[in-house]
């Protein structure tokens, strides 16, 4: 493991290519067999108001706006459908925060959708879940575990940003604390779930506040061992409030060396994810020799981060051909990473 001093170190290092190597280094000794995995899913935002106001966000509608809504179970429904007649093995829900949906509507939701569809349910961020239990009244427990019972499968990373409260105040000052999002993801793992971790880069922390939240990540799975993937991605300015303030994206070298940073700190969980959604597909194959063994979804839909301003695509075809390219062996696998059973 990297220690703190040496991790602030990588981050002012101009060695990108030794960061890589040896973040690639890590990739080989825990995926030797040289195979890096993509999946088929679809973003399904059921709604999109949301209490929170974000300074990042461009998704999001006040409540009473006329672009705001709720999806019906039939949309959501057809939405299922067309994903798995194109091969999807999983539906990542999220949506706003509403003041107004108690734990009995998604409850209703999860049961509709098992009830039609064998589909791996991985929904709800940690502000989501903490939103559900304090507008129903109930425990964190008690509503991870309803969820659970109701058919949720796993949990996704959203919702963490950067996991310092001096960060999460200045731009997303209503949303879950830090400690919110650490507590969800630690009742869920203490339940049985599955989880992964995200960080959202770029939006003025300083390196010492990535720091902080790469070691937030690695005491939780040394804990825990609940998190399948850690996955990091770029702020996109476009659109958002934030963005008047943050003049500068992140650039490609600086997001392939905050991917290989993570691959060498949370060697303790399995996969770290290249993204291409925001830093475009060339990018993302680049990643794979800086630490990454997978590429994401070819993502059906995706509303929240297009919002923002990203606008990157990609096929399965695509996807694949990046990995042949980049001197892999592109497999499919489902969402807790399992790729026995697909071709």
């Amino acid at each position: 493991m990297l220690s703190r001093a040496e991790t602030l170190d990588l981050f002012h290092s101009d060695d990108l290519i030794g960061i890589g190597m040896a973040a690639d280094a890590v990739r080989r000794r825990l995926h030797p067999e040289g195979v890096a995995t993509y999946i088929i899913d679809r973003n399904v935002n059921y709604t999109n108001f949301c209490t929170e106001y974000c300074s990042f966000c461009a998704f999001y509608r006040p409540m009473g706006h006329k672009e705001g809504y709720i999806l019906d179970h039939d949309v959501i429904f057809a939405k299922i459908e067309e994903t798995l007649d194109l091969g999807g093995t999983g539906i990542l829900m999220q949506g706003g925060l509403h003041p107004d949906l108690k734990i009995e509507w998604y409850e209703d939701m999860l049961r509709a959708i098992k009830r039609r569809f064998e589909i791996h349910l991985h929904c709800f961020s940690a502000p989501e879940i903490t939103n559900i239990a304090e507008v129903s009244g109930l425990t964190l427990r008690d509503t991870i575990a309803r969820l659970r019972d109701s058919g949720l499968d796993s949990i996704p990373g959203g919702g963490a940003e950067i996991l310092d409260d001096d960060v999460r105040h200045r731009i997303s000052r209503l949303k879950c604390s830090s400690q919110e999002w650490i507590d969800v993801h630690r009742t869920a793992h203490s339940l049985g779930m599955r989880t992964t971790a995200t960080m959202m880069f770029g939006c003025g922390e300083t390196i010492e506040q990535r720091v902080n939240h790469f070691e937030i990540v690695r005491r939780i799975q040394e804990d825990t061992g609940g998190f399948t993937a850690f996955i990091p991605w770029m702020f996109q300015r476009e659109n958002t409030s934030l963005g008047r303030f943050v003049k500068e994206e992140a650039t490609a070298v600086e997001y392939l060396k905050a991917l290989a940073i993570s691959r060498l700190y949370l060697d303790n969980i399995d996969n770290i994810q290249s993204s291409w959604v925001t830093p475009g597909l060339k990018t993302c194959q680049l990643g794979l020799r800086f630490g990454g063994n997978d590429v994401g979804s070819i993502m059906i839909e995706e509303n929240v981060v297009s919002a923002a301003g990203a606008h990157h695509s990609a096929t399965e075809e695509e996807l694949r051909r990046l990995i042949r390219d980049a001197g892999f062996v592109p497999k499919k696998r489902d969402t807790l990473y399992r790729t026995f059973f697909l071709n």
